[in-house]
């Protein structure tokens, strides 16, 4: 078995997690300010607000910037769900545009066609590590006065243009699930340098708190957000080997990108020349003539693990039925949703592993190409025996 994902944990952030265990503080101590600290240093931004998901990070964006019902945003469809749902917890309407095909970041050419007196902002998600074109985006942000929130859930590190992604905007949140670059578990946390938003999100998390008041004097509706002190230890101990984690990362990548490159059928990532890449997932993705999910099938029954990466958040049951959405609506994110798909990729996966799982996936093709079920399973029933 070769799974899809596996966090870096070494002995460093196991001691770190005891000592937190051995301490009198497990939530709202000295850690979580310590590791807020010094992700707002790595982010170089001013604030840095902890909380206990990506997800939630969003929401308190979404929410301290005055997005409410009857509102507008601009986003994609090509994405994990929560970046468009985050919009949904304030009765916002997610605004999608369809993607550019070779980067599978949201295709900056269409935002101005979706602008309408309601649109109160953009939101970008850089797509497995590689930021959106941000140039273009801040241009128009900056034409007609909408606010720019950064999904770079997937991208910590990650760079456009030589300025790191979650900071070229209003506010940026990243993710530390357990298949992401750097983990807490579960934990997310929002970076920014506007004071007025990082006082609402620290108020927000926290049951709507007072930041300068009295225990249990709540000045607003807030959520329970917190992030622990045994996270955030884990986290600063993740964070201080970031450059090592992502170096592994892109090793991994590198060796994928080599193999991959003779395989018929194979659609390797492209990465643009102004982007300083933080490999979250390796994706590749499959020509038309290649069934994606007998692919899938096959390598998972082979113990090897894969995933759709991503499924259209406008297909999803809870969106046709609240928008009307249907297929061909974005048909390249169709289109690309419809052939990708992730493969292991982790810090410590072997050569031989990744040897193994190239050659798996060429054998998939072998019989995901085939266009007749039966003939299909036969082949695969005399390959086995």
């Amino acid at each position: 078995m070769i799974p899809l994902s596996r966090p870096d944990i070494t002995e460093r952030e196991k001691q770190a997690v005891l000592a937190v265990l051995d301490s009198n503080f497990l939530s709202l101590g000295p850690k979580l300010r310590e590791f807020e600290e010094k992700m707002a240093a790595y982010s170089g931004t001013e604030y840095a607000i902890a909380c206990n998901s990506g997800t939630s990070g969003l929401h308190m964006i979404i929410a301290g910037l005055g997005i409410k019902d009857g509102d507008e945003v601009i986003t994609t469809p090509f994405s994990f769900i929560s970046s468009s749902n985050c919009m949904l917890f304030e009765r916002a309407k997610p605004v999608f545009i369809d993607i550019d095909e070779n980067t599978y970041n949201m295709d900056t050419s269409q935002i101005e066609s979706k602008i309408t007196e309601k649109t109160k902002a953009i939101l970008p998600v850089h797509i497995f590590g590689q930021p959106v074109n941000m140039t273009d985006i801040r241009q128009i942000s900056l034409k007609y006065g909408l606010h720019i929130i950064e999904d770079s859930c997937e991208a910590i590190g990650a760079e456009w243009n030589g300025k790191k992604a979650g900071t070229m905007s209003e506010a940026g949140v990243f993710a530390f699930y357990p298949n992401k670059q750097m983990t807490t578990g579960e934990g997310g946390i929002v970076v920014t340098n506007n004071k007025n938003l990082a006082k609402l999100c620290y108020s927000l998390r926290n049951q709507g708190r007072g930041i300068d008041t009295q225990w249990l004097n709540h000045v607003r509706l807030g959520y329970n957000y917190r992030m622990n002190d045994i996270s955030c230890a884990l986290g600063i101990a993740q964070l201080e080997r970031i450059d090592e984690i992502l170096a592994a990362r892109q090793r991994v990548a590198d060796a994928y990108m080599e193999r991959f490159k003779e395989v018929e059928g194979v659609i390797l990532p492209t990465v643009d020349e102004r982007v300083k890449m933080s490999w979250f997932v390796f994706v590749i993705r499959f020509e038309s003539w290649i069934d994606r999910n007998v692919v899938m099938e096959t390598l998972l029954g082979r113990g090897i693990g894969c995933r759709p990466y991503f499924t259209e958040i406008h297909l999803q049951p809870f969106y046709r039925e609240m928008f009307g959405y249907k297929e061909g609506d974005f048909p390249i994110t169709e289109r690309v949703a419809s052939g990708t798909l992730a493969i292991p990729f982790f810090n410590s996966i072997t050569e031989e592993q990744v040897d193994i799982v190239v050659d798996e996936v060429k054998r998939a093709i072998r019989y995901a190409s085939i266009a007749d079920r039966e003939t299909r399973l036969k082949k695969l029933w005399e390959d086995v025996i």
